[in-house]
C-alpha cells in the first residue's frame, strides 16, 4: 500500500442525522456513537457544526464560589510576589557574581573560582 492511499469515508446526510438524533435523545453518548460506527469523534463535532446543533457540542461549565474568586486571586497575587523576589535574588546573585570578577582581577587572580579557593583556605 502506498503512503498516498487514503481511505476516504462519505457518510451520507440521513446517516448523519440519525446520529444526531441518537445524540439528541440521549440513547447513546458521543463517544458510544463514534465506538459503535467506528466514526472520529471530530467528525461528529464537524456534522453538529454544519446542522448548527450546539446544543449537542460538549460544554464546561465552571461553578466558582466567592470564597474560591478570592483565594485564586490571593494565590494569584502571592505567586506575582514569589516572581519578584526570585528575580530580585537571581539580579542579587548577578552583582555578587560580577563583584567577585571585579575582584578577582583586581586582586591578581586568573579566576573567581581560583580567589574562592583561596578564600576558603584562608579560613
Amino acid at each position: 500500500m502506498y503512503r498516498n492511499d487514503k481511505v476516504i469515508r462519505r457518510y451520507s446526510e440521513p446517516f448523519k442525522l440519525k446520529i444526531l438524533a441518537e445524540l439528541t435523545i440521549g440513547k447513546h453518548t458521543k463517544s458510544e456513537l463514534c465506538k459503535l460506527y467506528s466514526i472520529a469523534p471530530t467528525t461528529v463535532n464537524v456534522w453538529i457544526k454544519e446542522y448548527n446543533r450546539k446544543d449537542l457540542m460538549n460544554t464546561r461549565v465552571k461553578v466558582e464560589t466567592k470564597d474560591e474568586i478570592s483565594r485564586i486571586k490571593a494565590l494569584q497575587k502571592e505567586i506575582e510576589q514569589l516572581k519578584k523576589l526570585l528575580l530580585k535574588k537571581d539580579l542579587d546573585a548577578m552583582v555578587l557574581d560580577s563583584y567577585l570578577e571585579v575582584a578577582a582581577q583586581d586582586l591578581g587572580y586568573k579566576s573567581v573560582t581560583e580567589l574562592k579557593k583561596k578564600l576558603r583556605t584562608e579560613r
